[in-house]
């Protein structure tokens, strides 16, 4: 069988087909910049995630623990604000959380469990429930293929300019899309710490396969990098398989997948890298 890996010049988590985003602003951030990010499968998606090691777990990064436990790695639809990252926030941060998820999937039509929520911003403040819950169905009717740019705009943080990336492998003559944005400059050091990674493929994967490609892509990309060697509480990697393509990846066809995975993981982790050099120094 002949495999090639060859690099997607230019798309993000939307390449990959079966997808779809939006990114606005939902009035989280005093500047007006965008802050809500939508990302919704046309079908439920396969998942696999990595979390943060910090003992401090902020409110979505608990929530989505169990949706991913209770939907036996079932994602439909990731929600995303900037701005706030609704750590250290007690029960309030967890009811906000859910709040945030369950008005997610009543917009989208899925189970609350098929739902990932993740937030990023600053630590301690209570987020303001009301204006996501106000910006969901406006993201919902923005929601397109060609979004994906917009999507990785409102993720963003201190970034100084948004990370995409994506690669195509070639499987027995038939196409499979890896695609993926991701967020993070400032307190990164290896074992995740701020920095949030959101990749998809329309490949259908099992859920061994899948767990297993994301930690070894995470492992020498994501963990493998530092900017100012401090841990956060609200890191995450998701990866969403969708089988959107009609290709389904089994033990022979899975390094060409790796290899397509771990070059997006790499575009994404080397631009975090590259934001963190481009901050001025305090």
């Amino acid at each position: 069988m002949t495999v090639a890996v060859i690099e997607v010049a230019s798309g993000g988590v939307t390449t990959p087909l079966g997808f779809k985003a939006a990114g606005l602003s939902a009035g989280i951030k005093a500047s007006g910049a965008p802050d809500l990010a939508l990302l919704v499968s046309d079908v439920p998606a396969t998942a696999a995630a990595v979390f943060t090691i910090n003992r401090a777990q902020a409110a979505p990064v608990v929530v989505s623990r169990e949706h991913l436990e209770r939907s036996r790695g079932v994602v439909r639809a990731l929600i995303v604000n900037s701005g706030c990252a609704n750590a250290c926030t007690g029960d309030e941060g967890l009811r906000a959380a859910r709040t945030m998820a369950a008005e997610t999937a009543r917009l989208v039509g899925c189970p609350v469990e098929q739902v990932f929520v993740a937030s990023t911003g600053v630590i301690g403040v209570a987020l303001p429930i009301e204006k996501i819950c106000r910006g969901v169905p406006a993201a919902l009717r923005a929601l397109a293929a060609d979004q994906g740019a917009a999507a990785a705009r409102a993720i963003m943080t201190t970034d100084p300019f948004p990370k995409e990336g994506a690669a195509r492998a070639s499987i027995a003559g038939r196409d499979i899309v890896v695609g993926g944005m991701a967020k993070g400059s400032g307190m990164i050091e290896p074992m995740m710490a701020t920095m949030l990674g959101f990749v998809t493929t329309d490949a259908a994967v099992p859920p061994p396969l899948l767990d297993r490609a994301l930690r070894e892509a995470v492992d020498d990309t994501f963990n493998a990098i530092t900017v100012d060697g401090e841990c956060s509480t609200n890191d995450c990697v998701l990866l969403l398989a969708n089988g959107a393509s009609g290709i389904t990846i089994d033990d022979a066809s899975y390094p060409a997948f790796l290899a397509a995975l771990r070059t997006v993981c790499l575009e994404l982790a080397l631009g975090i890298v590259r934001g963190g050099e481009a901050r001025p120094s305090s």
